[in-house]
């Protein structure tokens, strides 16, 4: 059992997250309505929330550990243990493993050598590895998030080497969406504080063209290829693979190739 009651801050770090807090808790009419903000904020300051992390939301919100302790563990995204600056989670949803994330995952693991009951950090405390149920994505699978932000259409070689890049400190540029960032000030933006680097703001927005193409039909636009074809295309016309498409799985074959005796179209008569 760990000895009680947690240590607090040094007195400069709390001094600042209590400015910093003062600021969150002014947002709402109530103050236990910040303790998710607050969380953020003290990840933000560790990597993860720790003892002395509840301890403070505690005292600042009025609440005892154990209701702090209970919304923490709750919540995925908030780290109980310490945990790299890139959180690299690969979505094992039922989309994107079939389209291949399982693959990518099982291939990270061996690569990174964690997981697998061991621990889920590098040695060199860069990458954290997890899967994630889904990523809400699916227009893309299968999709691997860095820190909340977007990697498409990913295989187990550009995992790889966008795992090789965090580690060695080169550039990497997200598929969408803001600039990619440590672990710790994507905890603070979480927090409700603004993003005050170069271009970071006007960067965001996470829509793609897969995802959009429907509110594009919707309003009229006109759109620069069909994501299926319609099914009463014939083969002839259908679009063949490797032509243009704007998702990673358009299926642009008709299903008659893995059941010829119940070929793609439109039923023409009752029971049939």
């Amino acid at each position: 059992m760990p000895q009680l009651p947690a240590p607090d801050y040094p007195a400069d770090v709390r001094a600042r997250l209590e400015a910093d807090a003062k600021e969150i808790v002014a947002r709402y009419p109530d103050s236990r309505s910040a303790l998710l903000p607050l969380l953020h904020l003290v990840q933000s300051e560790e990597g993860h929330v720790t003892r002395t992390g509840v301890r403070f939301c505690s005292e600042v919100l009025e609440l005892t550990t154990a209701e702090v302790t209970a919304v923490s563990t709750f919540y995925s995204m908030y780290r109980r243990k310490p945990s790299g600056d890139y959180q690299v989670g690969v979505c094992t949803n039922t989309l994107c493993a079939v389209m291949g994330g399982d693959a990518i995952f099982d291939d990270l693991k061996e690569y990174l050598g964690v997981g697998n009951g061991g621990p889920d950090t590098t040695a060199d405390g860069k990458v954290t590895l997890e899967h994630i149920e889904c990523n809400a994505a699916c227009d893309f699978a299968p999709v691997v998030m860095v820190n909340w932000e977007f990697f498409d259409n990913q295989t187990p070689e550009s995992a790889r080497r966008l795992v090789d890049d965090l580690r060695e400190g080169r550039p990497v540029e997200p598929t969408r969406g803001a600039p990619l960032c440590t672990f710790k000030e994507t905890a603070r933006i979480l927090a409700g504080f603004p993003d005050e680097r170069p271009g970071a703001v006007e960067a965001t927005g996470g829509a793609g063209p897969a995802s959009l193409i429907g509110l594009r039909l919707a309003k009229g636009e006109a759109t620069a290829a069909r994501v299926v074809s319609p099914r009463a295309e014939s083969r002839q016309d259908a679009p063949q693979p490797g032509s243009e498409h704007l998702s990673s799985h358009d299926a642009p074959q008709q299903t008659s190739d893995s059941d010829p005796e119940y070929p793609a179209g439109p039923v023409t008569e009752e029971g049939k």
